[in-house]
Order: C-alpha cells, then sequence, then structure tokens
C-alpha cells in the first residue's frame, strides 16, 4: 500500500480548495493501491486555508500565523495511518511545507523555490518510509 497526497487525487484539499488531479495517482488508488491523505487537514487545517511556508524551524503563513502545531499533528497522524497500512512508500505533492521532497518554498511568500523537505516527508523519512514527488516518472 501506498499512501499519497489527497489534492493528487483530485480531492479539494489545497490551500485554495483546489486540487492538483494526476491521473497515475488516480489509477493507483482505483487500483486499491494507494491510500489517499491530506497531511494538512490531518492536523486540523481548514480548506480553503491561508498559504503557509516554511520559515527557518517554523510554518507560517502569509498573514504570520505560526501553524507549525497542526503540521506536526499532521504529519504524526500521517505517519500512524501508513504504520497501521504497513506503507513502505508516499508519493506526496512537491513543494508543499507539509510533502515536499525535493523542494519546498523559501518562507518568503515570492514563489522561490528551495531544496528541502515539507514537515511529513521528514518526520516519513526518518520512520524508514520511502517519499516520492509526483514527477517521478513512474508512480510504482
Amino acid at each position: 500500500m501506498i499512501i499519497v497526497s489527497a489534492c493528487l487525487t483530485g480531492i479539494n484539499c489545497r490551500y485554495d480548495g483546489k486540487n492538483n488531479l494526476n491521473e497515475k495517482i488516480i489509477k493507483l488508488v482505483q487500483n486499491g493501491d494507494a491510500i489517499p491523505i491530506c497531511p494538512e487537514q490531518l492536523g486540523g487545517l481548514t480548506t480553503p486555508r491561508t498559504p503557509a511556508e516554511i520559515s527557518g524551524n517554523k510554518v507560517i503563513t502569509r498573514s504570520g500565523n505560526d501553524v507549525t502545531i497542526q503540521f506536526q499533528k499532521g504529519a504524526i497522524e500521517t505517519l500512524k495511518i501508513a504504520k497501521l497500512l504497513n506503507c513502505k512508500t508516499a508519493i506526496f505533492k512537491e513543494n508543499s511545507p507539509s510533502c515536499g521532497s525535493k523542494n519546498i518554498y523559501d518562507g518568503t511568500f515570492s514563489d522561490n523555490l528551495i531544496k528541502g523537505e515539507g514537515i511529513t516527508t521528514k518526520l516519513l523519512k526518518q520512520n524508514g518510509i520511502v517519499v516520492y514527488s509526483e514527477k517521478i516518472k513512474k508512480a510504482t
């Protein structure tokens, strides 16, 4: 079983209430090989919500609110689900402050990407789960 970012399956859970539909990811879910998860919703954040970026060791919204605790809670809940399902792999939305696996925004809300990992990705990797970007050529 693979966990995947829910937004990639067409679920409207992005910060702006939209999704990042990816046909390859949908096929994984339809075939019973993957389960969609939104760490930010699991952490108690609403949809839609104010955009957030990682700045130092914190996750801050564009309006200046610290939502680090919600992002950490979402990461912990995602890890619990992964362990329950014996998931060894995740395919997550790149650039996300939760799910980014190679790049995240730099915390200035200027659309500038830097090398880095989202809060959930870091926790999953620390627990032996391999995290891929949705931008990989082959999903499995």
